[in-house]
């Protein structure tokens, strides 16, 4: 069970994005999320995820997507 819970700690969120979105859009999305039954924040995450894996060439420590 130890290794369980090492497992989990190391997939914790330890940081935050914040940017500012027009309210109506914003509102649409999370209405849309909720609908199907996802949370904003989950698709944002698949977003990135996925954005990084399609454009970091270098891979993920390479800020500039170039090989």
């Amino acid at each position: 069970m130890a290794g369980k819970k090492e497992k989990d700690k190391k997939k914790r969120k330890d940081s935050q994005l914040i940017i500012r979105v027009d309210a109506d859009e914003r509102d649409a999305f999370v209405s849309l999320c909720e609908a199907m039954d996802t949370s904003a924040s989950r698709e944002v995450r698949r977003f990135m995820k996925r954005f990084i894996a399609d454009h970091a060439g270098g891979g993920a420590g390479d800020p500039s997507g170039q090989n």
